[in-house]
């Protein structure tokens, strides 16, 4: 925010107090006088947010679409509903985030259509309830490969156009499991609290080039994977027994943090897990 203070280094007493948002640039006058307010655009960023062909990946894609950021759906499955919702400025490509020359060759397209990357959400995930004696070596290791490695190779291939840019926001999307450690998801949980420390080393690696890196921690969230395995037979209402706020929550519930972590004056936040999980979770 610039703050233009009219013919003096400081307003004299009497100015009194003015409200302003984020991007406003703002003259005070003098006593008597309106104040004039001057919107600043923010500038158009370039983002991919992975597993975006439905549930939160789909309200990121949207969210940053709206505030008129070019952005680029990665996912397995389509993105038709995804693509209609986002806008012109939405690409939907075909990408397993797991496949790392799938992961250069979409890189590669993003930057040759748009010209740069800037921001990163790394939302793509799996997370099958499978008792711990139940899991098997290959049930472990595709958790760890989704969540976990596909965040990495996602990160590294976007992290010299960052870098490139000299400006970033590196979004990992965790989970309030690492917090409440369901006996149902061990697998799960491990991965998502990979992520955080990921998230937290990261940060200190790339703060000095002016690229932050959080993590949002949703609660458990009514979508449609969800629907059909951990919220089915009574988790939703589990759940919402633990939290503050009684409701089920909702994708649109984590627009605003992610505008926020994403937000050209958030440069200072880094390294951190918000957890938005209506309470479920104190921490």
């Amino acid at each position: 925010m610039l703050v233009t203070k009219g013919e003096d280094d400081q307003p004299p007493r009497g100015y009194g107090k003015t409200d302003v948002s984020l991007g406003e640039t703002v003259t005070l006058s003098k006593p008597g006088r309106t104040p004039t307010l001057r919107f600043m655009t923010p500038p158009s960023r370039v983002a991919v947010v992975t597993g975006a062909a439905r549930g939160l990946g789909r309200e990121f894609a949207i969210t940053l679409a709206g505030l008129g950021h070019h952005v680029c759906g990665w996912d397995v499955d389509d993105q038709t509903e995804t693509m209609a919702l986002a806008g012109e400025k939405y690409l939907p490509l075909e990408v397993d985030v797991t496949d790392p020359a799938a992961v250069q060759a979409a890189a590669d397209l993003v930057v040759k259509e748009f010209g740069g990357w800037h921001i990163v959400v790394n939302n793509a995930g799996i997370y099958p309830p499978i008792a711990f004696e139940e899991t098997t070596v290959d049930d472990w290791r595709l958790i760890m490969r989704v969540n976990l490695e596909g965040p990495f190779l996602v990160t590294q291939a976007a992290l010299p156009h960052l870098r490139a840019a000299g400006w970033g926001r590196i979004v990992n999307i965790v989970s309030a499991v690492v917090f409440l450690g369901p006996p149902e998801l061990v697998a799960y949980t491990a991965s998502k609290a990979g992520l955080v420390g990921f998230t937290r080393a990261l940060a200190n690696a790339v703060g000095a080039d002016g690229i932050t890196v959080n993590a949002i921690s949703p609660g458990l969230t009514s979508t449609e994977t969800a629907a059909r395995t951990t919220g089915a037979g009574g988790g939703f209402d589990r759940v919402r027994a633990m939290q503050a706020v009684p409701r089920t929550e909702r994708p649109a519930d984590l627009a605003s943090t992610l505008r926020y972590v994403c937000d050209e004056g958030s440069g200072f936040l880094t390294g951190q897990t918000l957890n938005v999980d209506g309470g479920s979770a104190l921490h």
